[in-house]
């Protein structure tokens, strides 16, 4: 089932020549805001997400021939930060071993290598498989049977209650459908604020699916701020038409996020993806 998903195009713009590092600074400013989101998504924590984006921009400002003018800007951009996360491969300062982000870069560890990211670049920020082979400086093959792999080492791995938080009835449904038909149990649906933290309270999820704008012009973010507070760590995916609202550079922010209109395979990935880095040992009690 499709829902719109938009795919990125590579282009190679006129004039490739050597710029200055403002001209470079006013090609990368508005791709930011993905380049974070893809960081935390990877990482599975927005302060070490933000990390190597803060990184990738100082590698480029300390060697400007790092971005590749040959490359579309976004590309060129997300080239540098796969190159900073490969040479280091771990966060800058160990994660507690028990926190949401330690227990995501355990589970990271038996991964196949380079399949996360992968998988991340083409369902989240939704490159085509060209775009992704030059981000991680493989084939095109060799990108597309990354995604196979970590798609089939996430899937079915884990098993949990699921909340839906969303006032549109025909979206409710289809989240539940495809959620359901993952193997997770949907604990319900919530359409405002006061429905969402009752249905928390009396079934706590394992993953909170949400909306930023409820039926009774509440907020769903609140919603979830007030449910985070009574059901620990629970990770959360934000779905809205408004991806901008939450990509601001304040906190909180969620690690995943996923924009309207969203495709089947987006969901899927990201629900595997958070129940899989989220998980711990009483999931499925």
């Amino acid at each position: 089932m499709q829902h719109a998903s938009k795919n990125t195009e590579t282009a190679t713009p006129e004039g490739a020549a050597a710029r200055e590092p403002d001209d470079i600074a006013s090609l990368i400013a508005p791709e930011l805001p993905y380049l974070r989101r893809y960081a935390r998504a990877l990482t599975g924590s927005q302060g070490t997400g933000d990390r190597y984006a803060s990184a990738s921009l100082e590698a480029i400002l300390a060697d400007p021939a790092s971005f590749d003018h040959e490359l579309k800007p976004r590309v060129a951009l997300f080239q540098v930060l796969h190159k900073v996360w490969t040479t280091t491969g771990a966060p800058h300062e160990a994660p507690d071993p028990g926190s949401l982000e330690g227990r995501a870069h355990r589970h990271m560890a038996g991964l196949t290598t380079n399949t996360r990211e992968a998988l991340l670049l083409r369902t989240i920020e939704e490159f085509q498989y060209v775009d992704i082979a030059r981000i991680m400086q493989i084939s095109q093959r060799e990108a597309e049977e990354l995604v196979n792999i970590a798609l089939r080492e996430m899937q079915g791995s884990v098993r949990g209650k699921v909340m839906v938080i969303e006032d549109e009835a025909v979206t409710a449904m289809d989240i539940e459908t495809i959620v359901s038909n993952m193997g997770h149990a949907v604990t319900g649906i919530a359409r405002t604020h006061a429905q969402a933290v009752k249905l928390a309270r009396a079934q706590r999820p394992n993953l909170i699916l949400a909306d930023i704008q409820l039926a009774d012009d509440s907020s769903g973010i609140e919603a979830v701020n007030e449910i985070l507070k009574f059901t620990e760590e629970a990770p959360v995916i934000f779905i809205t038409a408004f991806p901008e609202r939450l990509l601001t550079g304040e906190r909180p922010e969620p690690a995943f996020l996923i924009s309207k209109p969203y495709s089947e395979e987006k969901l899927r990935s990201s629900v595997s993806q958070a129940m899989f880095f989220a998980s711990t040992e009483t999931l499925n009690s």
